[in-house]
């Protein structure tokens, strides 16, 4: 047994707390408000109680609202583009272009019903990102990272024969992402069903495979 002096108090370990797990924690609580009420409803008071975590907590780990907006909309961006790469990864053996091309898409697009509150918290930040020059420069990274990998499977399809040399690779990936993008508005608006969208991806990546109708 420790002894210690009389009239003296033990000193006093203060218990550990994951700093990080924290703010993962913090970050999924804005994710879930904006995704039930959008941007509007991220206030400090109401992260903490979402959190279940003190605001003196929530002010430890974030300095300004900005700092937490930025913090969830990176862990969201990485979660778009680690589920575009882990449909590549899926399977060892070689996959079709055009294949990969449609499943890739299909993740960016966030049509289905899992993907409906990660749809809407996307496009709360973009509408966000004008009054924003941090959260702007995340979405930019983030729609530079899903070009290059679309751009890059459209070479892949090009090095395979499945897609023609003289297509323009760079160009194409830009329409991609911007047809993504769209069905991503129409579904948070309503507009349509995810089968219909996932069929209108599928047809524009066979226009571009050598026997389709070819790009447009």
């Amino acid at each position: 047994m420790r002894a210690h002096r009389p009239g003296w108090e033990e000193p006093h370990v203060p218990r550990q707390v994951d700093y990080e797990e924290r703010r993962r924690r913090i970050g999924e609580a804005v994710v879930a408000l904006i995704a039930r009420a959008g941007m509007e409803a991220v206030s400090l008071r109401d992260v903490a109680a979402e959190a279940d975590v003190s605001m003196g907590a929530v002010q430890r780990c974030f300095r300004t609202k900005e700092e937490m907006l930025l913090f969830a909309l990176q862990d969201i961006s990485a979660q778009v583009t680690e589920r575009a790469d882990e449909r590549i990864a899926a399977d060892e053996a070689p996959r079709a272009a055009g294949t990969l091309l449609a499943h890739t898409l299909a993740e960016m697009a966030l049509v289905d019903a899992e993907s409906a509150a990660r749809a809407r918290v996307w496009l709360a930040f973009v509408a966000h990102a004008p009054t924003s020059e941090r959260l702007s420069a995340v979405l930019h990274e983030t729609y530079a990272r899903l070009h290059e990998l679309i751009a890059w499977l459209i070479g892949y399809g090009q090095r395979t024969g499945e897609i023609a040399g003289d297509v323009d690779a760079d160009r194409e990936a830009r329409e991609l992402v911007a047809l993504a993008d769209g069905l991503t508005v129409r579904a948070v608006a309503g507009h349509g069903e995810p089968e219909e969208a996932l069929a209108m991806l599928r047809e524009r990546v066979e226009r571009l495979l050598v026997g389709g109708c070819g790009p447009q």
